[in-house]
């Protein structure tokens, strides 16, 4: 059950301890409210690196923990930090905001990044360098989406090789990609009035439960596939094919 807390506070915890990693007490401040920019948040996790992303100069963008690391190596300056630093142990370059919570924490570094885009008004989240490495991290980062898309945010994890989407009580339009699969699953124990058009194996108003992945490896029969529940939440990914990832590495950036 969700706890109500103030500023500053995380589940279980004490008020958060906003300094620069490495640091006892460095003095620097974390935004009570985002700079103005743009409605889509960025936050660069700390999966395996990736640079399919298209970070906008409009975007907000937070570096969770090693993905400060990423940010420098993608050549973007974050507008805040945020972690309890288990990973990333140097310092932030002057200026940039640091929000540091314990190690002994409810919400992992993306969750965290993840409400605080929510609080802020975000009405897009990007997530990049959130898949690879922990199998248990990356399912963390599907159902922050989870937690996003059923506020009315949405959701988007990139790499390279896939593409995913959360939506809630929504619909979707995706243009054909070739060399991808279009798979669909619910993630609530029950989806329904799931239609999808376009597609090799179209169905309408149909029952996706979340214990058989009939959704998985469809495909693209029309130039434009859209895919919308009536009451669910659903994950739909576009993952490149195996046979085409070595050919096609780095080919081109996922833009939303």
């Amino acid at each position: 059950m969700e706890q109500t807390l103030e500023k500053g506070t995380r589940p279980g915890t004490a008020a958060a301890d906003e300094t620069r990693p490495g640091t006892a007490a460095a003095g620097e401040t974390w935004p009570e409210t985002a700079v103005a920019k743009g409605t889509r948040c960025v936050i660069i996790s700390g999966g395996e690196f990736d640079t399919a992303a298209e970070i906008g100069a409009d975007d907000f963008v937070i570096a969770c923990d090693r993905g400060y690391v990423y940010a420098q190596r993608l050549g973007v300056r974050p507008d805040l930090v945020i972690g309890d630093f288990d990973s990333y142990h140097g310092t932030t370059a002057a200026g940039i905001p640091v929000k540091r919570y314990p190690t002994r924490k409810d919400d992992t570094d993306t969750m965290a990044a993840v409400r605080y885009a929510a609080e802020q008004g975000f009405t897009a989240i990007c997530l990049c360098c959130a898949l690879g490495g922990r199998a248990d991290h990356t399912y963390a980062n599907y159902q922050c989406g989870v937690y996003a898309a059923r506020r009315g945010i949405a959701f988007r994890i990139v790499s390279e090789d896939a593409a995913i989407q959360i939506v809630h009580n929504g619909a979707l339009a995706l243009p054909r990609r070739e060399g991808f699969s279009l798979s669909v699953f619910s993630v609530s124990d029950r989806s329904e009035g799931v239609t999808i058009r376009g597609s090799e194996y179209d169905v309408e108003d149909a029952v996706l439960v979340n214990e058989f992945p009939i959704g998985e490896s469809n495909a693209w029969r029309e130039e434009m596939a859209t895919i919308s529940v009536r009451e669910g939440t659903l994950a739909v990914i576009e993952a490149r094919r195996p046979e085409l990832r070595r050919a096609t590495a780095g080919a081109g950036k996922i833009t939303y």
